[in-house]
């Protein structure tokens, strides 16, 4: 975990609201700027909360020196999440707030699914899915091979837990007993398709994880402190470990919430306006509780 002179967890939790807070902010911003290119601000506001606890207070890193062999791994396989990434990649000081400008943009290297560039902290090219897991074995198979005490995150949806490939690789992730590992699972229960129970019955989903021999937990994707605290678990039973976490989609904009319609989409001016006021009303709220 990235050590803090901060040594009072609610004084951390709270870091890191304010950073989920500027990352919303920041999202809605860069989507916008693509006019009618359109983003996709569903998943990315799905997983904000997830991505800031991770780079605010979890994983191990130096923006200064960003391919150090014992730096943690994060790997976002549901690539379409990427506004996500790239506002918590700016939070952690790998990217500056002109570059975050450049989303989107033709000779960029922030488009809308992640290419791999790790001078940037993006360590995994992505947009196809199912693959993110497969590729977090292969790291942690190597750092456990090679006795490195780094730890590798997969961030993954619920969705994208269709794929074949997903339980392919979750049976080989218990085999080698990667306990180096940790895959979260964004569950909003929507995907670009409909709702995902009806898409693909989901029941019981983390007793499959379970089966397939993986620890696992089961939070509130959007409150810090179980993120938190689930992340900062220290298991040593040699499993690898998911955290399902169940989220909402669009979060923290009305009338993206819940909606499809956002899984790509386009912002107007007067849109763009009513889910900036809507974020900072709820900054505002929070800083007077």
């Amino acid at each position: 975990m990235k050590e803090y002179n901060i040594s009072d967890r609610v004084q951390i939790i709270e870091k890191i609201r304010s950073m989920a807070n500027h990352m919303r902010q920041q999202l809605l911003t860069m989507g916008y700027s693509t006019g009618t290119m359109g983003a996709h601000f569903g998943s990315g506001l799905s997983i904000i909360e997830l991505t800031a606890t991770l780079y605010g207070a979890i994983m191990k890193f130096d923006p200064s020196d960003p391919i150090n062999e014992n730096r943690d791994r994060f790997i976002l396989s549901k690539g379409h999440g990427s506004l996500g990434l790239y506002t918590g990649l700016a939070e952690a000081g790998f990217i500056t707030e002109e570059e975050l400008k450049t989303f989107e943009l033709n000779d960029g290297f922030l488009p809308g699914q992640p290419q791999m560039n790790l001078e940037k902290g993006i360590e995994f090219s992505s947009g196809s899915l199912g693959h993110g897991l497969s590729f977090g074995i292969g790291t942690a198979l190597y750092a456990k091979n090679m006795r490195k005490n780094y730890k590798t995150y997969v961030l993954m949806g619920d969705g994208e837990c269709n794929e074949g490939s997903v339980w392919e690789a979750a049976m080989s992730a218990a085999h080698f007993k990667l306990d180096n590992l940790i895959a979260i699972i964004d569950r909003n229960n929507l995907q670009s398709d409909g709702i995902s129970s009806v898409i693909m019955n989901m029941d019981d989903f983390q007793n499959k994880w379970s089966n397939f021999g993986w620890q696992t937990i089961q939070i509130n994707g959007h409150k810090i402190d179980e993120i938190y605290d689930a992340l900062s678990n220290n298991f040593h039973f040699e499993k690898p470990y998911v955290i399902i976490a169940n989220t909402v989609k669009g979060k923290g904009i009305s009338f993206m919430e819940n909606n499809n319609e956002w899984h790509h989409n386009r912002l107007s001016k007067e849109q763009y306006d009513a889910a900036m006021f809507e974020v900072t009303e709820q900054i505002n709220l929070g800083q007077k509780q």
